[in-house]
């Protein structure tokens, strides 16, 4: 089991890269942040570029990993983002992970002027969005024409530090996106049923994200892939005990444990924000950093 931080971009940098340095320093396998151009309640504060800011990030770090939880298709095109994701790769020396998900309906989804996507259409372009992005990330030149998107001898030289390309971790629940994560996936992302959020309970919870692993499990297997060989990931802080994991070292172990029966081989706490929906005690939280893992075994 491992344990991973997201650090949502809402400092600026002379304060944020504290955190993130911190992060290394706390022993976390993991610092993410979230790829959005705003977010729910943080619309109308301080919200910075992903990218950019795992750049920064790689410089002021040596050995933690970094990456996005998650990148979509909502403001994103698969040849400039192959490029970026070429360039943080090599400056980060090989420490990016790719949390990649078929987008929502938030801010992100009309900030281009567009109309929001339908559920269908966002699965559409996804299913295109992810095998576009495995080609540009292994081969130096690619040239394709989609539905939705176009490359033309779009060039990616040298490619990714990390070979035969950075890892991708699949945002999924459905079955067209449980099947691109088993074919392009290093790694599953789940954050649970959202329909169990507000009126949920926890045991339903972990009943509802054992039916999505066990979907996982039957989309591996129509292609002959070993599920136990991915790794999945939780991002808490969406299931109907969201706070409680946070409030003890004592209750994170418990939900920690619960869902490593399940498989999972990764666990993401949000560093706590005060006076956010992820205010958390953060002498607890660093707690939980430093022991939780080696209370699991």
């Amino acid at each position: 089991m491992r344990l991973s931080t997201v650090i949502l971009p809402v400092h600026r940098w002379g304060e944020g890269q504290k955190t993130w340095q911190h992060a290394q320093d706390l022993g976390f396998h993991t610092a993410y942040t979230y790829d959005h151009l705003s977010w729910r309640t943080f619309r109308d504060g301080p919200w910075f570029g992903a990218v950019p800011t795992l750049t920064a990030a790689a410089m002021a770090t040596q050995s933690i990993r970094l990456g996005t939880l998650v990148t979509s298709p909502n403001f994103r095109h698969p040849v400039t983002l192959a490029k970026e994701l070429i360039t943080l790769d090599d400056i980060s020396g090989g420490r990016v992970t790719l949390g990649i998900g078929a987008g929502g309906t938030g801010f992100d989804a009309t900030a281009l002027g567009q109309d929001p996507w339908t559920p269908r259409e966002r699965a559409d372009r996804f299913a295109e969005f992810v095998p576009l992005l495995d080609r540009l990330l292994t081969q130096d030149a690619v040239s394709y024409e989609g539905d939705f998107y176009s490359a033309h001898e779009a060039r990616n030289i040298p490619g990714c530090v990390q070979r035969p390309r950075l890892p991708f971790a699949v945002a999924a629940t459905g079955p067209r996106g449980l099947r691109l994560a088993a074919r392009h996936g290093q790694a599953w992302v789940t954050t649970g049923d959202p329909k169990l959020y507000e009126n949920g309970t926890p045991e339903q919870s972990v009943q509802a994200i054992r039916g999505q692993v066990e979907r996982l499990s039957d989309a591996c297997a129509e292609i002959g892939r070993d599920v136990g060989a991915m790794d999945k990931i939780l991002l808490t802080g969406f299931t109907p005990d969201r706070a409680t994991p946070l409030e003890s070292l004592g209750a994170f172990v418990d939900f920690a444990g619960r869902h490593r029966e399940l498989g999972f081989t990764e666990i993401v706490i949000h560093w706590p924000i005060p006076g956010s929906d992820f205010a958390a005690d953060e002498k607890v939280f660093e707690q939980i950093a430093m022991e939780a893992v080696g209370q699991l075994g």
